[in-house]
């Protein structure tokens, strides 16, 4: 009998630890992340889908459940969220996840953000002051985050350390080589001239040197007009684009009508992980969204 319990205690022991902290992921990638990083300590809830726009998520009385038992929320920061987040921290009573807790972790902390504004009005739009909160699309940032993440996923569970340890420094190999594929296969994209539905692929083109041509909102978050379409339709005559960007998520009424009158073609991109069927998990988002522009630039 006594041989028949040690054996049990010996399996049990040999199985692989149970998920220990549950993180409350706001967007995709990073549910993404934390899965890379956390392995099987964590149990991952993610808040929006790669279908809506992050900006303007519902904080449901089922979110604010989630977030009642969270032991962590990762979040993009940069006021991505602001709209919504706020108000399922505070409902939550979570005390774990509240701003300037352990288990509260903005991405936009660890990188270095762009388009930072000079000065703000309510006649810009929807700008975000701190900068651009879309820097997951370009993978050196990724690089960051994946970094300062798995340091706070220590703070807040200290006995899955070696776990995270060893789960990053995997995660960094494969990443910093499939960095150099992406570099190489992004590098005829150098000086190519884009248009974009809103300001969401600036960090991405920053990385491999595109050349914005603007947006086709009027103002940030602002639907556009056939007026201010117009103007974009003929400033093309002066200024032409390659590529019109269009995340997967964005209507596509806009980017239509002036491809139709243009000539550029409309490029539709995950923006995030599951943002198309290819785009599976971080490294598919970036290898799906080169395959798709480099096909549009290569046709022309």
């Amino acid at each position: 009998m006594m041989k028949r319990m040690l054996a049990l205690l010996l399996i049990l022991f040999a199985l692989p630890a149970s998920a220990t902290v549950r993180v409350l992921a706001t967007v995709p990638e990073w549910g993404s992340l934390v899965q890379e990083i956390g392995g099987e300590r964590v149990s991952v809830t993610v808040v929006a889908t790669a279908m809506q726009d992050p900006h303007r998520i519902e904080a449901r009385p089922s979110l604010i459940a989630r977030g009642r038992n969270a032991d962590m929320v990762v979040a993009t920061g940069a006021d991505l969220e602001a709209g919504w987040l706020p108000l399922l921290l505070r409902e939550s009573g979570n005390r774990r996840i509240q701003p300037g807790e352990t288990g509260y972790f903005e991405a936009a902390s660890a990188v270095k953000l762009l388009n930072v504004p000079e000065h703000i009005d309510r006649s810009m739009g929807d700008i975000h002051p701190a900068g651009s909160p879309h820097f997951h699309l370009d993978p050196r940032n990724i690089l960051l985050i994946a970094f300062a993440l798995a340091e706070r996923l220590e703070r807040t569970d200290p006995d899955g350390a070696t776990v995270y340890r060893e789960n990053l420094k995997n995660f960094t190999g494969r990443w910093q080589a499939a960095m150099v594929r992406w570099q190489q296969a992004g590098a005829p994209l150098r000086g190519v001239s884009y248009l974009q539905v809103h300001r969401s692929f600036c960090y991405f083109a920053n990385w491999l040197g595109m050349e914005s041509r603007g947006e086709l909102e009027p103002k940030p978050g602002i639907e556009p007009t056939s007026a201010h379409l117009g103007n974009i339709v003929s400033a093309r005559q002066k200024e032409p684009a390659a590529v019109i960007f269009r995340a997967a998520y964005q209507h596509d009424a806009a980017a239509r009508w002036v491809s139709e009158r243009t000539g550029i073609p409309v490029v539709t991109l995950a923006y995030t992980v599951g943002g198309t069927p290819e785009a599976k998990d971080l490294f598919g988002l970036f290898d799906d969204t080169l395959m798709r522009i480099r096909k549009a630039v290569d046709r022309q």
